[in-house]
């Protein structure tokens, strides 16, 4: 029974140091004592501005403080009667209380290890990863549906907006979506997120709880890695072969809370998730009560044959969450990408988004709506697509055919990538640090394996080269350094 009258708030031993976040100290002290049971479930809070009074400290101070405890359920809110905390023991698991030092843990780890990706400095060069050719963005068009959007904005957009993006842009996404890659979804099932990144950490955040397994490609994706292991997870790798990631491999080990992996073009092996895998997975899923994240990576760039329907098509049982960006088919910079989920996940997505940020601007939002609708995405999409091609078309066309300690570069039938392999781990470096001396970039294929002992083995030597973020020229040009950084002829 919650008590009538608010009870004492122990705050015994509690200093708030001027200058070091007040807000941020009330709410970890207050999180502690809910805790360890000096205020237990059930317990009327005192009102915010007595509390404020006491401590002698803006109300805003403690609003804020209480917020961060509503947001993360730790107090509940009763309309007319005040703010209470909850029951933590009833709906919460003891590992959800240890998760902000597993968390913290991991990422010190982390930062330590000094393996969070860096951005590069400067204007793309050949062989980028990662970058589209954005010198084919129709700058003049953006400005101007920009520029129309600021001259008069509605007053309607300019408050606080939806945490799961704009209406318009829900709507076109979805549209979209169901036109280029048969996926049937619903406006309500999309959350637009600041690119494929933070869609990624959405759901490490809220799928996860410490200690659970997560299977992800190996080699793959480091950035997303980091998203799991910061959330608690345990990282378990599932071995990449030519039809994609190995189910039977995912059957016979533990099993795992969800899966990551890139299937339309894995990266960086570049190779596609076959049909026969994808219902696997699915079937796995099904079976272990287990999600699926699939992030559409490149999934715009397909060169021959018909796209394979994504994972969040063919699922029946509602357990996949599709991640898409703009990045790939815009720019980068533009930091915009979206969440298609599952209809029961939907609200608390766009629930834990608005702590984090409330929501995207709204100007992005408004004119990448406004581009669609007009039809400049469909064409830019074409134009992308044919720029990709001719650039991958004259790498192959030009690359040595016969480079010593190097494997012939393999079709490419998809994405901005691709990836040859390396005798060694000692060629890989070598042919990298010469190609950096000319001014190419070349991304090692060795560090994109999950670490596994102190060596790495020869096996994982390689290089992977993007093809899309320069013109065909400079491809050419970068190609002639090479023969002579690599002292070849011919």
């Amino acid at each position: 029974m919650a008590s009538s009258a608010p009870l004492p708030v122990d705050l015994s031993g509690l200093r708030l140091q001027p200058g070091q976040g007040l807000a941020r100290q009330l709410y970890e002290a207050l999180r502690e004592r809910i805790l360890d049971g000096r205020l237990p479930g059930g317990t009327r809070l005192t009102a915010s501005r007595q509390l404020a009074e006491r401590l002698s400290i803006s109300r805003n101070t403690v609003n804020r403080a209480l917020d961060q405890l509503y947001a993360e359920g730790y107090v509940q809110g009763r309309v007319g009667d005040g703010t209470y905390v909850a029951d933590i023991a009833a709906v919460a698991p003891p590992a959800v209380i240890e998760a902000p030092a597993v968390v913290a843990n991991a990422l010190m780890q982390l930062l330590e290890a000094n393996c969070l990706p860096a951005p590069l400095p400067g204007p793309p060069r050949a062989f980028r990863v990662g970058v589209p050719a954005f010198d084919l963005f129709p700058f003049e068009t953006w400005a101007r549906l920009s520029a129309k959007f600021w001259r008069k904005p509605s007053p309607a957009r300019l408050g606080y907006g939806d945490p799961a993006g704009d209406p318009q842009l829900r709507e076109l996404i979805a549209a979209y979506l169901r036109s280029s890659r048969g996926l049937q979804c619903d406006p309500s099932q999309i959350v637009v997120t600041c690119g494929a990144q933070q869609a990624i950490s959405l759901c490490a955040q809220l799928l996860i709880e410490p200690g659970d397994a997560v299977a992800i490609e190996d080699p793959g994706y480091r950035a997303a890695a980091h998203a799991f292991r910061v959330a608690g997870a345990r990282l378990r790798g599932i071995a990449i072969d030519a039809d994609g990631m190995d189910v039977a491999a995912l059957e016979r080990g533990e099993v795992c809370r969800l899966a990551y992996l890139t299937p339309s073009h894995q990266y960086p092996t570049g190779v596609t998730l076959s049909l026969p895998r994808r219902l696997a997975l699915l079937d796995w899923a099904e079976r272990n009560d287990a999600w699926i994240i699939e992030d559409d990576y490149d999934g715009e760039y397909r060169y021959s044959g018909t796209p394979l329907a994504p994972l969040a098509a063919l699922d029946r049982c509602q357990r996949v969450l599709y991640v898409g960006t703009f990045g790939k088919i815009a720019f980068p910079a533009l930091r915009l990408g979206y969440l298609v989920l599952p209809p029961r996940l939907a609200q608390n997505f766009a629930r834990r988004r608005a702590v984090d940020m409330r929501h995207s601007e709204i100007g992005t939002q408004v004119v990448m709506a406004e581009f669609i609708a007009a039809g400049h995405f469909q064409r830019h999409i074409r134009r992308m697509r044919n720029a990709a091609r001719a650039r991958r078309d004259v790498l192959l066309a030009g690359w040595p055919a016969h480079l010593p300690g190097c494997a012939p570069l393999p079709p490419v039938h998809a994405g901005l990538h691709l990836s040859v392999r390396c005798d060694s781990l000692k060629r890989e470096r070598e042919l990298i640090a010469s190609a950096a001396a000319v001014g190419v970039e070349i991304n090692p294929l060795s560090v994109q394996w999950l670490p596994d002992g102190d060596t790495v083995p020869d096996e994982r030597a390689g290089l992977v080269l993007g093809f899309a973020a320069v013109p065909e020229r400079i491809i050419g040009e970068a190609l002639q350094a090479l023969r002579g950084a690599w002292n070849l002829h011919g």
